[in-house]
């Protein structure tokens, strides 16, 4: 089944699927993961901390929720339902694949195009 969110996340340089536990994808950029893909929802790093990834949560608070287990270092669910508009949805994966690319090393950092 065709996944539009997947094949944004795997247009960005570098980016390349992964399924690290049995049938949750993400995609990922050098070793790490900038985006969980669920069936209704993504998870992406909105902050450096809680504080900043809380404005999800304020604009959002009924398609937003705090990322079980890595909630407090920024990440967050968005719901893909519609209420979030399609390119704020994109914009969050934009930011998290830049928050998460600034964190590798520059060895392994992908060309910016």
């Amino acid at each position: 089944m065709p996944n539009p969110m997947l094949d944004y996340c795997l247009a960005k340089p570098g980016a390349w699927p992964d399924e690290p536990w049995d049938g949750d994808v993400v995609a990922k950029v050098g070793a790490k993961i900038f985006c969980f893909l669920g069936a209704d929802s993504v998870t992406v790093k909105c902050g450096k901390g809680r504080d900043e990834a809380d404005e999800w949560l304020a604009r959002y608070p009924a398609e937003a929720s705090v990322s079980p287990y890595i909630g407090r270092h920024g990440w967050n669910v968005l719901r893909l339902d519609g209420a979030i508009p399609p390119e704020e949805i994109e914009e969050a994966i934009d930011d998290s694949y830049d928050r998460i690319v600034a964190t590798l090393p520059t060895k392994d950092r992908p060309p910016r195009s």
